[in-house]
């Protein structure tokens, strides 16, 4: 998807999947996968400017739980633990009766995806995975989230705490493209770009960091996911 012959590829997919191309800066692409990562104009998203307001860090479909006290949360009818997904129990612990939410990207969602808070990157790891699809049919056989490759970064937010954002390639998509490993960044600040297929970022806050929009906590009880773009509110900072 890299070459200049997968252009050709490009038509039937904006068709297909109902793509607003007028959204997007104008640009020649000279491969599919540089169409795929295309850059939406700043005005089409924007992050809102009160600081206590928790916004998107991507489109997707969003779904949202606590985070029990044995580390787990249901997706989908399957169970998926903390430290399966960071590898890491102690630093998973640190999330116990914190708030995790998942954001499902589609093709035709924007695939770029960005920091939700000012703040600081603490660490960035890596793990090698299993690639497996995010489609439903594969969830009745693979733990996806165990088994994928994935990428977690650590920040220090200022209005937020301790989170961690965990980046997920479904098939075909190894390529999780993160910009920096160590550093500072603002609110709105572009975090990296997924190449080439449906994706998902799983968002972890510690204990009463967050308060969730209600809606989108009853859809979830609902077995229902919420349709989000990058930078819509989808909750408050502290708890209730």
């Amino acid at each position: 998807m890299d070459c200049p012959a997968s252009r050709i590829f490009i038509r039937g997919f904006i068709k297909r999947n109902n793509i607003e191309m007028d959204e997007y800066t104008t640009t020649k692409y000279k491969s599919f996968n540089a169409f795929f990562v295309r850059e939406i104009k700043k005005e089409v998203r924007h992050f809102p400017d009160c600081e206590q307001d928790l916004a998107a860090p991507c489109d997707g479909k969003l779904t949202a739980y606590p985070i029990t006290a044995d580390s787990a949360f249901h997706i989908k009818k399957s169970v998926y633990t903390i430290d399966g997904l960071l590898r890491e129990k102690e630093l998973a612990d640190e999330f116990i009766d914190g708030t995790c939410l998942i954001f499902r990207l589609t093709p035709n969602d924007y695939h770029r995806y960005s920091y939700i808070d000012d703040g600081e990157v603490l660490c960035r790891k890596r793990i090698k995975g299993v690639l497996h699809t995010v489609r439903p049919i594969s969830q009745h056989r693979y733990n996806i989230y165990a088994q994928n490759t994935r990428e977690y970064t650590i920040m220090q937010t200022k209005n937020f705490g301790k989170v961690i954002q965990i980046e997920v390639g479904a098939l075909f998509v190894g390529r999780v493209k993160n910009y920096m490993a160590e550093g500072s960044f603002q609110r709105g600040d572009e975090k990296g770009v997924f190449e080439f297929g449906g994706s998902t970022i799983v968002l972890l806050f510690q204990k009463d960091a967050v308060t969730i929009d209600d809606a989108i906590c009853t859809n979830t009880q609902q077995d229902k996911e919420t349709v989000v773009r990058m930078g819509y509110t989808i909750g408050l900072r502290g708890s209730r």
